[in-house]
């Protein structure tokens, strides 16, 4: 089959590097805006397999002219051109993986044209959305009755340092909507919106991580997809201790609103002026940075209180010298593709990976992870 990945940064050039290592792939083509990170992509890759072009992905049209003679695609693009490029790859009848996991809801208005197309078209495929997804799923599906799923999960530095404890190891515009917008959730059968920076807990993770804390984030789209199987569903974002509440002092006072203020004849967001001041502070003393996820569920199996919990703790890469978060995120992504090559999935429409990878493809696909270097471990408890 032939591939193309849509955007070639650190996340799209691991998705490349490693896709082309597969015989299921006859050719990835590595598509950019910028030509010397098309030119690094194949630099990295460094496998005859692998073409590159420059073109622009501004828009659904620039993305289906790219997309036209293609079997599969991974799209690694910001946020905003996550839309255009699911109606994008419906139009060029071209499978999508996509890492974005947001508007789910328009998404899914777009399942009678993907399925008229033949083609499955698969958001929120990174760690999280991703990981987290199908680990809740398959809890969920073990057990005979699901009371509660939480999915924890968080990029944080290697060695931390003041003010804020955190380093940005992808688009700093996408972390600050964590902080301001309110939280998807599931109870009881109906999705609910929490608070902002709600739910704060303090947990520990294993070594070199320890104490940390976590508050309620989106759900993304399990929120909608298993909300009928659980009777509570949420998940938390984790920083070292102390970085939520400076955050959400910011946040208070109103350095994170994107209502434009007049200053001096200019006008200027809070939030983009907050960038710019706090994207300095945020660069860390090192590249080094760790993954953490767990992912609890917990409910009745064969009439006894049960809880399942997966958690991985994934450090920098130095082998593939990418960040844990690069990794964790594109590994996920490109094994989709490569399954959706090898004909070992067969859905069509708008289909989140929670609807994939559970019962029978779920402990292949996490052999096939730790095989890649992302390791999950699992534990089982009956709560007596």
């Amino acid at each position: 089959m032939r591939a193309v990945v849509l955007g070639t940064g650190m996340i799209g050039t691991t998705v490349v590097s490693e896709l082309a290592k597969f015989p299921t792939i006859e050719s990835v083509t590595a598509v950019d805006g910028i030509e010397v990170s098309v030119e690094k992509c194949l630099e990295i890759a460094a496998n005859p397999k692998v073409i590159g072009q420059v073109a622009s992905l501004q828009t659904e049209d620039d993305i289906a002219k790219v997309l036209k003679d293609a079997d599969v695609a991974v799209a690694c693009l910001p946020h905003s051109l996550s839309l255009p490029a699911i109606k994008a790859a419906i139009s060029a009848k071209c499978h999508l993986v996509d890492l974005v996991g947001s508007k789910i809801e328009e998404k899914m208005e777009l399942d009678v044209a993907a399925k008229e197309a033949g083609v499955i078209i698969m958001p929120g495929c990174g760690v999280a959305p991703g990981i987290t997804n199908f680990l809740a799923a398959q809890g969920i599906e073990l057990l005979d009755e699901a009371d509660e799923a939480v999915m924890i999960c968080g990029g944080i530095p290697r060695f931390p340092v003041p003010p804020l404890w955190y380093q940005v190891v992808f688009r700093l515009e996408s972390v600050l909507g964590l902080y301001t917008r309110p939280a998807l959730a599931a109870e009881n059968g109906e999705l609910v919106e929490l608070p902002p920076l709600s739910g704060l807990e303090k947990l520990t993770f294993p070594d070199p991580v320890g104490q940390c804390e976590a508050v309620i984030t989106d759900a993304h789209s399990t929120a909608y997809t298993l909300k009928d199987k659980v009777k509570k569903l949420y998940e938390k974002t984790v920083r070292y201790e102390g970085h939520w509440n400076k955050m959400g002092t910011l946040a208070e006072l109103g350095f994170l609103d994107d209502k434009p203020l007049e200053i001096d004849g200019h006008y200027i967001t809070p939030r983009a002026f907050a960038e710019k001041v706090l994207s300095p502070k945020l660069q860390g003393s090192s590249k080094e940075d760790i993954t953490v996820v767990r992912v609890e569920v917990s409910g009745i199996k064969n009439g006894n209180p049960t809880k399942y919990t997966w958690e991985m703790v994934d450090l920098y890469d130095h082998e593939r010298n990418i960040t844990s978060m690069a990794k964790t995120t594109a590994l996920p992504a490109m094994l989709l593709a490569n399954w959706i090559a090898q004909g070992k999935i067969n859905a069509v429409g708008i289909v989140p990976i929670e609807k994939v990878i559970i019962n029978e493809h779920f402990d292949p696909f996490v052999e096939e992870l730790k095989s890649l270097g992302i390791e999950i471990a699992f534990k089982e408890e009956v709560l007596v």
